[in-house]
């Protein structure tokens, strides 16, 4: 671990790499597991104000998701997270022709319907970020549904703090970032 600025970053960052495989892993991360991803609390008010233009990209196992459970969902701790279908999926995906799972809200921002990427916590993955009173962990989170990422990744050589950059950029500030690349050199 380390720390930059008020962040304590995992040394899995820049040790481990990572480069998503959709073709391999077909977006098990948005239909596995057992929450919704983390929302920020200024990422509520976005998720109300850009449903409308988001929901004819939804499935409408998600759009009734979204319609008995709102727009993000509050956890036992809380937290807020994306609402899920079941208790499973992310109210939020849809499917390619492929079967691979997407993003709603990804697909609406890339067909110029909004101008809001997603939740900076699916964008961030597989970095994920715990704010406590005095500073963030920034952490590397393993999950074997993301081997073949990590294998891509090694093949690739892109370590996890650049294949996630934006991302980083977004959450924390390109100052922030210009840091992080500065450690990850003198650690080389």
């Amino acid at each position: 671990m380390f720390q930059l600025g008020k962040t304590i970053v995992s040394e899995d960052i820049i040790e481990k790499d990572f480069v998503c495989n959709l073709s391999a892993c077909k977006g098990a991360c948005c239909i596995d597991g057992d929450a919704g991803a983390p929302v920020e609390l200024a990422e509520t008010k976005i998720l109300q104000d850009i449903y409308p233009k988001v929901k004819p990209f939804m499935r409408q196992a998600g759009i009734d998701a979204v319609e008995a459970q709102g727009t993000f969902t509050t956890n036992e701790d809380g937290e807020f997270e994306t609402p899920l279908i079941n208790g499973a999926d992310c109210a939020y995906v849809m499917f390619d022709t492929k079967g691979t799972a997407l993003c709603a809200i990804e697909e609406a921002h890339n067909q110029g319907e909004i101008d809001w990427k997603k939740p900076v916590s699916c964008h961030l993955y597989p970095v994920r970020v715990k704010d406590y009173t005095e500073f963030s962990a920034v952490n590397y989170h393993k999950w074997e549904i993301c081997d073949d990422a990590c294998t891509l990744g090694k093949e690739l050589q892109v370590p996890v703090y650049k294949f996630v950059k934006q991302a980083l950029i977004r959450k924390f500030g390109e100052d922030w970032y210009m840091e992080l690349e500065k450690v990850a050199e003198n650690r080389k």
